[in-house]
Protein backbone atom coordinates (compact mmCIF):
# COMPACT_ATOMS: atom_id res chain seq x y z
CA UNK A 1 0.00 0.00 0.00
CA UNK A 2 1.30 3.49 -1.31
CA UNK A 3 0.57 6.32 0.76
CA UNK A 4 1.18 10.12 -0.94
CA UNK A 5 1.31 12.73 1.36
CA UNK A 6 -2.21 13.80 1.72
CA UNK A 7 -3.44 10.56 2.51
CA UNK A 8 0.02 10.32 5.11
CA UNK A 9 -1.77 13.51 6.67
CA UNK A 10 -5.05 12.37 6.98
CA UNK A 11 -4.24 8.88 8.50
CA UNK A 12 -1.85 10.85 10.96
CA UNK A 13 -4.75 13.18 11.84
CA UNK A 14 -7.92 11.12 11.94
CA UNK A 15 -5.57 7.88 13.45
CA UNK A 16 -6.61 5.95 10.89
CA UNK A 17 -3.68 3.51 9.88
CA UNK A 18 -0.56 3.25 11.38
CA UNK A 19 1.00 6.43 11.26
CA UNK A 20 1.23 8.84 13.77
CA UNK A 21 2.94 12.65 14.00
CA UNK A 22 5.78 12.67 16.55
CA UNK A 23 4.74 14.57 20.32
CA UNK A 24 5.35 18.21 19.86
CA UNK A 25 8.94 19.66 20.89
CA UNK A 26 6.94 21.60 23.97
CA UNK A 27 5.23 18.62 25.40
CA UNK A 28 8.33 16.45 25.42
CA UNK A 29 10.23 19.36 26.87
CA UNK A 30 7.34 20.20 29.33
CA UNK A 31 8.58 16.80 31.35
CA UNK A 32 11.96 17.17 31.75
CA UNK A 33 13.41 18.46 34.54
CA UNK A 34 14.63 22.27 34.51
CA UNK A 35 17.75 21.94 36.27
CA UNK A 36 21.05 20.67 35.26
CA UNK A 37 23.61 19.21 36.95
CA UNK A 38 27.39 20.16 36.59
CA UNK A 39 30.79 19.33 38.93
CA UNK A 40 33.02 21.85 40.41
CA UNK A 41 36.65 21.68 39.07
CA UNK A 42 36.80 22.40 43.42
CA UNK A 43 35.45 19.15 44.22
CA UNK A 44 38.63 17.30 42.77
CA UNK A 45 41.05 20.27 44.45
CA UNK A 46 40.56 21.80 47.78
CA UNK A 47 43.90 23.51 47.94
CA UNK A 48 45.77 21.10 50.01
CA UNK A 49 47.12 18.81 46.83
CA UNK A 50 49.02 18.68 43.49
CA UNK A 51 46.70 20.70 41.31
CA UNK A 52 44.01 18.81 39.24
CA UNK A 53 44.13 19.96 35.56
CA UNK A 54 40.86 21.65 34.84
CA UNK A 55 40.74 19.18 31.25
CA UNK A 56 40.71 15.97 33.68
CA UNK A 57 37.56 17.70 35.47
CA UNK A 58 35.97 18.06 32.42
CA UNK A 59 37.07 14.70 30.90
CA UNK A 60 36.03 12.86 34.95
CA UNK A 61 32.52 15.17 34.38
CA UNK A 62 31.93 13.62 30.53
CA UNK A 63 32.37 10.19 31.92
CA UNK A 64 29.64 10.55 34.74
CA UNK A 65 27.20 12.39 32.28
CA UNK A 66 27.18 15.30 33.86
CA UNK A 67 26.01 18.64 31.61
CA UNK A 68 28.28 21.64 32.72
CA UNK A 69 31.78 22.34 34.91
CA UNK A 70 32.87 25.06 37.10
CA UNK A 71 35.90 26.28 36.95
CA UNK A 72 37.87 27.54 39.82
CA UNK A 73 39.89 30.47 38.54
CA UNK A 74 42.55 29.25 40.52
CA UNK A 75 42.84 26.06 39.25
CA UNK A 76 43.70 27.10 35.82
CA UNK A 77 46.96 26.96 34.59
CA UNK A 78 47.92 30.27 34.91
CA UNK A 79 48.79 32.56 37.25
CA UNK A 80 45.86 34.13 39.15
CA UNK A 81 46.57 37.87 39.08
CA UNK A 82 48.75 38.32 35.69
CA UNK A 83 47.63 40.07 33.08
CA UNK A 84 46.46 38.75 30.33
CA UNK A 85 48.70 37.28 27.19
CA UNK A 86 48.71 35.89 23.86
CA UNK A 87 48.92 32.29 25.83
CA UNK A 88 47.17 32.60 28.20
CA UNK A 89 43.83 33.28 25.34
CA UNK A 90 45.44 30.36 23.50
CA UNK A 91 45.11 28.04 26.52
CA UNK A 92 41.45 29.45 27.05
CA UNK A 93 40.34 28.46 23.30
CA UNK A 94 42.23 24.96 24.39
CA UNK A 95 39.83 24.53 27.49
CA UNK A 96 36.76 25.67 25.28
CA UNK A 97 36.96 23.01 22.34
CA UNK A 98 38.07 20.52 25.15
CA UNK A 99 34.77 20.91 26.74
CA UNK A 100 33.33 20.95 23.63
CA UNK A 101 34.19 17.64 22.33
CA UNK A 102 33.39 15.91 25.50
CA UNK A 103 29.82 17.34 25.56
CA UNK A 104 30.54 19.60 28.69
CA UNK A 105 29.05 23.09 29.02
CA UNK A 106 31.35 25.71 31.11
CA UNK A 107 28.93 26.86 33.53
CA UNK A 108 30.53 29.23 36.06
CA UNK A 109 33.95 31.11 36.23
CA UNK A 110 34.74 30.89 40.11
CA UNK A 111 36.73 34.11 41.12
CA UNK A 112 38.31 35.05 44.60
CA UNK A 113 38.56 39.03 45.04
CA UNK A 114 37.57 41.24 48.02
CA UNK A 115 35.67 44.95 48.04
CA UNK A 116 35.97 45.17 51.46
CA UNK A 117 39.42 47.41 52.69
CA UNK A 118 39.86 50.77 53.66
CA UNK A 119 42.35 51.50 50.64
CA UNK A 120 40.96 52.90 47.57
CA UNK A 121 44.03 51.68 45.40
CA UNK A 122 43.82 48.28 46.32
CA UNK A 123 39.59 47.84 45.73
CA UNK A 124 40.42 49.36 42.47
CA UNK A 125 43.16 46.92 41.87
CA UNK A 126 40.49 44.39 42.58
CA UNK A 127 37.94 46.17 40.30
CA UNK A 128 40.54 45.53 37.39
CA UNK A 129 41.28 42.07 38.60
CA UNK A 130 37.26 41.53 38.53
CA UNK A 131 37.28 42.84 34.96
CA UNK A 132 40.19 40.49 33.56
CA UNK A 133 38.16 38.04 35.21
CA UNK A 134 35.23 39.02 33.50
CA UNK A 135 36.76 38.62 29.89
CA UNK A 136 38.29 35.18 30.38
CA UNK A 137 34.53 34.18 31.07
CA UNK A 138 33.79 35.68 27.71
CA UNK A 139 37.03 34.06 25.81
CA UNK A 140 35.57 30.68 27.61
CA UNK A 141 31.70 31.45 26.39
CA UNK A 142 30.90 31.10 30.36
CA UNK A 143 27.73 33.10 31.04
CA UNK A 144 28.70 33.55 34.91
CA UNK A 145 31.57 34.44 37.26
CA UNK A 146 31.33 33.83 40.81
CA UNK A 147 32.01 37.15 43.30
CA UNK A 148 32.62 37.35 47.48
CA UNK A 149 31.87 40.27 48.99
CA UNK A 150 35.11 40.33 50.76
CA UNK A 151 35.90 40.03 54.44
CA UNK A 152 37.74 42.07 57.02
CA UNK A 153 40.49 39.78 57.02
CA UNK A 154 41.21 40.27 60.87
CA UNK A 155 40.95 36.99 61.23
CA UNK A 156 44.12 36.65 58.44
CA UNK A 157 44.41 32.63 58.38
CA UNK A 158 41.39 31.00 57.03
CA UNK A 159 41.36 27.83 58.95
CA UNK A 160 41.02 29.95 61.93
CA UNK A 161 38.29 31.98 60.34
CA UNK A 162 36.80 28.41 59.72
CA UNK A 163 36.94 27.66 63.65
CA UNK A 164 34.95 31.35 64.48
CA UNK A 165 32.19 29.46 62.11
CA UNK A 166 33.40 32.39 60.01
CA UNK A 167 32.56 35.29 62.25
CA UNK A 168 35.22 38.30 62.43
CA UNK A 169 35.22 41.45 64.12
CA UNK A 170 35.14 44.94 62.19
CA UNK A 171 38.39 46.37 61.23
CA UNK A 172 39.39 48.42 63.77
CA UNK A 173 38.31 52.20 63.00
CA UNK A 174 35.58 51.19 60.55
CA UNK A 175 32.17 50.40 60.39
CA UNK A 176 30.25 47.54 58.65
CA UNK A 177 28.36 50.00 56.43
CA UNK A 178 32.06 51.51 55.30
CA UNK A 179 32.10 48.11 54.21
CA UNK A 180 28.74 47.57 52.33
CA UNK A 181 29.76 50.74 50.76
CA UNK A 182 32.75 49.73 49.66
CA UNK A 183 31.68 46.22 48.24
CA UNK A 184 28.54 48.08 46.59
CA UNK A 185 30.42 50.67 44.71
CA UNK A 186 32.86 48.11 43.48
CA UNK A 187 30.47 46.05 42.11
CA UNK A 188 28.62 49.32 40.36
CA UNK A 189 32.13 49.62 38.43
CA UNK A 190 32.05 45.95 37.11
CA UNK A 191 28.43 45.85 35.65
CA UNK A 192 28.99 47.81 32.59
CA UNK A 193 31.61 45.45 31.63
CA UNK A 194 29.25 42.30 32.99
CA UNK A 195 26.53 43.34 30.34
CA UNK A 196 28.87 44.26 27.58
CA UNK A 197 30.48 40.83 27.99
CA UNK A 198 27.31 39.06 28.25
CA UNK A 199 28.28 37.43 32.38
CA UNK A 200 26.33 37.46 35.16
CA UNK A 201 27.70 38.81 38.19
CA UNK A 202 26.54 36.22 40.98
CA UNK A 203 26.98 37.14 44.40
CA UNK A 204 27.50 34.51 46.72
CA UNK A 205 26.65 33.32 50.52
CA UNK A 206 30.34 33.29 51.15
CA UNK A 207 32.06 34.71 54.55
CA UNK A 208 32.12 38.21 55.18
CA UNK A 209 29.32 40.63 54.37
CA UNK A 210 27.46 38.03 52.90
CA UNK A 211 27.40 35.41 55.41
CA UNK A 212 24.16 36.58 56.40
CA UNK A 213 20.93 36.74 54.11
CA UNK A 214 20.80 40.38 55.17
CA UNK A 215 23.97 41.32 54.22
CA UNK A 216 23.95 39.32 51.29
CA UNK A 217 20.53 40.60 49.75
CA UNK A 218 21.36 44.11 50.90
CA UNK A 219 24.09 43.77 48.77
CA UNK A 220 22.68 42.20 45.44
CA UNK A 221 19.57 44.49 45.85
CA UNK A 222 21.72 48.25 46.37
CA UNK A 223 21.76 48.36 42.29
CA UNK A 224 18.78 46.31 40.26
CA UNK A 225 20.27 44.67 37.50
CA UNK A 226 19.91 41.88 34.99
CA UNK A 227 23.73 41.59 35.20
CA UNK A 228 23.90 40.79 39.13
CA UNK A 229 22.22 37.95 41.21
CA UNK A 230 22.74 35.54 43.89
CA UNK A 231 24.76 32.19 44.25
CA UNK A 232 23.33 30.00 46.64
CA UNK A 233 26.51 28.03 47.95
CA UNK A 234 24.26 25.30 49.87
CA UNK A 235 26.81 25.06 52.85
CA UNK A 236 28.10 28.46 53.70
CA UNK A 237 24.38 29.62 56.33
CA UNK A 238 26.35 26.94 58.93
CA UNK A 239 23.23 27.63 61.38
CA UNK A 240 19.50 27.45 60.12
CA UNK A 241 20.54 26.79 56.61
CA UNK A 242 16.92 26.06 54.99
CA UNK A 243 15.23 29.45 55.89
CA UNK A 244 18.19 31.59 54.97
CA UNK A 245 18.63 29.75 51.67
CA UNK A 246 14.79 30.11 51.09
CA UNK A 247 15.56 34.03 51.39
CA UNK A 248 17.75 34.01 48.98
CA UNK A 249 16.42 31.46 46.88
CA UNK A 250 13.97 34.54 44.74
CA UNK A 251 17.46 36.11 43.57
CA UNK A 252 19.59 32.83 42.97
CA UNK A 253 20.94 32.47 39.10
CA UNK A 254 23.61 29.98 40.16
CA UNK A 255 23.82 27.02 42.85
CA UNK A 256 26.98 25.31 44.33
CA UNK A 257 25.62 22.29 46.22
CA UNK A 258 28.21 20.84 49.29
CA UNK A 259 28.68 17.23 49.76
CA UNK A 260 30.98 16.32 52.64
CA UNK A 261 32.14 12.44 51.86
CA UNK A 262 34.83 11.52 54.67
CA UNK A 263 34.06 14.73 57.00
CA UNK A 264 34.42 18.03 55.56
CA UNK A 265 37.96 19.80 55.17
CA UNK A 266 36.62 22.81 57.94
CA UNK A 267 33.52 21.28 58.52
CA UNK A 268 30.94 18.89 58.03
CA UNK A 269 26.68 19.49 57.39
CA UNK A 270 23.99 16.59 56.94
CA UNK A 271 22.02 18.78 54.35
CA UNK A 272 18.85 17.57 53.00
CA UNK A 273 18.77 17.75 49.53
CA UNK A 274 15.61 16.74 49.01
CA UNK A 275 14.19 19.92 51.33
CA UNK A 276 16.80 22.51 48.97
CA UNK A 277 15.47 21.13 45.73
CA UNK A 278 11.96 22.09 46.99
CA UNK A 279 12.58 25.60 47.75
CA UNK A 280 14.38 26.31 45.01
CA UNK A 281 11.72 24.63 42.90
CA UNK A 282 9.19 26.82 44.86
CA UNK A 283 11.32 30.04 43.58
CA UNK A 284 11.24 28.94 40.08
CA UNK A 285 14.92 28.38 39.59
CA UNK A 286 15.50 26.62 36.75
CA UNK A 287 19.56 26.76 36.40
CA UNK A 288 22.74 24.61 37.01
CA UNK A 289 23.49 23.10 40.13
CA UNK A 290 27.03 22.32 40.93
CA UNK A 291 28.36 19.79 42.78
CA UNK A 292 31.04 21.39 45.43
CA UNK A 293 32.14 17.98 46.91
CA UNK A 294 34.58 18.93 49.87
CA UNK A 295 34.53 15.41 52.00
CA UNK A 296 38.06 14.11 52.93
CA UNK A 297 37.24 11.25 50.72
CA UNK A 298 38.93 10.60 47.42
CA UNK A 299 36.64 11.80 44.82
CA UNK A 300 37.20 8.88 42.22
CA UNK A 301 34.37 7.97 44.69
CA UNK A 302 33.24 10.76 46.58
CA UNK A 303 32.11 12.93 43.40
CA UNK A 304 30.08 10.04 41.78
CA UNK A 305 28.01 9.24 45.14
CA UNK A 306 27.70 13.00 45.45
CA UNK A 307 26.26 13.36 41.99
CA UNK A 308 24.32 9.84 42.61
CA UNK A 309 22.55 12.06 45.91
CA UNK A 310 22.17 15.48 43.47
CA UNK A 311 20.47 13.56 40.83
CA UNK A 312 18.07 11.25 43.26
CA UNK A 313 17.03 14.41 44.86
CA UNK A 314 16.55 16.86 42.13
CA UNK A 315 15.39 14.09 39.82
CA UNK A 316 17.72 14.81 37.30
CA UNK A 317 18.27 11.61 34.98
CA UNK A 318 21.92 10.62 33.93
CA UNK A 319 22.72 11.91 30.21
CA UNK A 320 23.39 9.04 27.76
CA UNK A 321 26.26 7.90 27.89
CA UNK A 322 28.15 7.78 24.17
Amino acid sequence: MQLNRRSFLAAAVTGAGAFTLPAAPAARAASRPRVKLGISTYSYWHFRTTRVPIETVIDKASALGVEGVDILHRQMDLGEHEPLVPAHRAYFQKLKRHAFRNGIDLICLSIHQDFVDPRPAYRQAQVAHTHKCIEIAYELGIPCIRLNSGRWNTIPDFDDLMKARGVEPVLPGHTEDEGFKWCIDAIEQCLPKAAECGVVLALENHWGLTSSPAGLLRIAGATPSPWLGVLMDTGNFLENPYDKLAQIAPKTVFVQAKTYPGGGEWYTLDLDYRRIAAILASAGYTGYVALEMEGRENPDTAVPKSVALLRDAFGIQAAPSA
